[in-house]
């Protein structure tokens, strides 16, 4: 039973990773593309590009706190 756990808690934190990783890698992408068409309007897709990263990272976490869930209880 106890390695079951590991590799559930294991397999959550993995897939819960793939996504929000993805995603910071897309936003970054595009937050450097948009900012090197139109440098002028850096500080509001920088703005908007923290708040995106913040919110992919959120989910996580939240990854991490299933696996956490999965693992000791």
């Amino acid at each position: 039973m106890e390695t079951l756990n590991t590799i559930a808690a294991a397999s959550a934190i993995a897939i819960g990773a793939i996504g929000p990783a993805i995603a910071i890698g897309m936003i970054g992408s595009k937050g450097s593309e948009s900012i090197g068409r139109n440098p002028e309007a850096a500080s509001k897709v920088q703005t908007g590009m923290i708040l995106s990263i913040a919110f992919a990272e959120a989910i996580a976490i939240y990854a991490l706190v299933v696996a956490l869930i999965i693992l000791f209880v």
